[in-house]
């Protein structure tokens, strides 16, 4: 089960997945999240993104 680190909601295929440009953890937006620039924050090292 994959979850949105921005908006908490379960993704299936609505999905993005990448690795964090500050400590390489895996990070999971949604499409929707991403579309709208939604913030998120990593929760391994803080890094903050658009």
């Amino acid at each position: 089960m994959k979850v949105c680190i921005t908006t908490n909601k379960i993704v299936t295929n609505d999905f993005v997945e990448f690795h964090c440009p500050g400590c390489k953890q895996r990070i999971i937006r949604s499409l929707e999240a991403r579309a709208k620039s939604l913030p998120y924050k990593c929760p391994d090292c803080g890094f903050s993104g658009p």
